[in-house]
Order: structure tokens, then C-alpha cells, then sequence
């Protein structure tokens, strides 16, 4: 695969619209799974609050791999993303509901590099946490 993306039709300051992505507690107990991490504050509620949390969390690799999922979906190739990182700011808490919590990611391309690369910054939030920050990514363009 190559990028969908071309580096001639970006601009810096260009915003890459959000999109939401959900996370129920189904899919933090798939994570635990795929990612060997079973703490109980990732889907036993009674723990959580147990240990001053205010409910379920979710993973913040959980989180982040949003974040990536995002940059990835927008670029249109994984082995596009050249550089990532991201720390943790705030928790994604997930409720025990129909609904869950929503992590919504957007992005904004913050410079312009030699050899078709950019970065993208990109802001993650869950409500009104900010979840994310120092969040970004570069990616080899087309």
C-alpha cells in the first residue's frame, strides 16, 4: 500500500476533521485479551472504585491505538506512519451502559518536512478531557 494522501494538496494549519470512535466495556475486555493486560480496573467496576477510580477505565494503550487507528485511516496506509507518540493526560472512563464512552480524535498538520513527510498533531478527548497530549505523528506521504 501506499499513502492516499499527497503531499502537494497539504497544508500546514490544515485540520483533519474528528471522528468518534466508541469504547464499550465488551471492548476493553477484548483488549485485555489481545494486549495480555487483565488489571481489573480495565472491567471490574467494584475494583476500579475499590481504588479511588471513579469507574471502569479504559487502557491508555487502548486510547492511543485510536489515536493511530485515526492517523492511519486518514493517510490510507499503515506502513505510512513513520513516527508516533503520545502521553497520557486524562482517564477514558467507560461506563456500564448501552453507550460506553466516546473517544474523538482530530488532527491538524503542524509541519511540513523534507522527503513528503508531515506531522500531524492530534487532539484526543473523551467528554471534555482532554486524554491525550504531546499527541503526534509523522507520516510519509504520497
Amino acid at each position: 500500500m501506499t499513502a492516499t494522501v499527497k503531499y502537494d494538496e497539504v497544508e500546514v494549519g490544515q485540520e483533519i476533521p474528528a471522528v468518534d470512535y466508541g469504547a464499550r466495556r465488551v471492548n476493553l475486555v477484548m483488549y485485555a485479551g489481545a494486549s495480555g493486560d487483565f488489571n481489573q480496573i480495565h472491567w471490574n467496576e467494584r475494583f476500579a472504585k475499590m481504588v479511588g477510580l471513579p469507574d471502569v477505565i479504559a487502557h491508555g494503550m487502548f486510547t492511543m491505538a485510536q489515536a493511530g487507528r485515526f492517523v492511519t485511516d486518514w493517510v490510507g496506509d499503515p506502513g505510512a506512519v513513520v513516527d508516533f507518540g503520545v502521553r497520557f493526560s486524562s482517564m477514558v472512563v467507560v461506563p456500564d451502559d448501552d453507550r460506553g464512552a466516546t473517544i474523538s480524535v482530530s488532527g491538524v498538520v503542524e509541519e511540513k518536512l523534507e522527503d513528503k513527510r508531515v506531522v500531524i498533531g492530534l487532539t484526543a478527548r473523551s467528554g471534555e478531557a482532554k486524554v491525550l497530549s504531546k499527541a503526534r505523528a509523522v507520516v510519509q506521504l504520497a
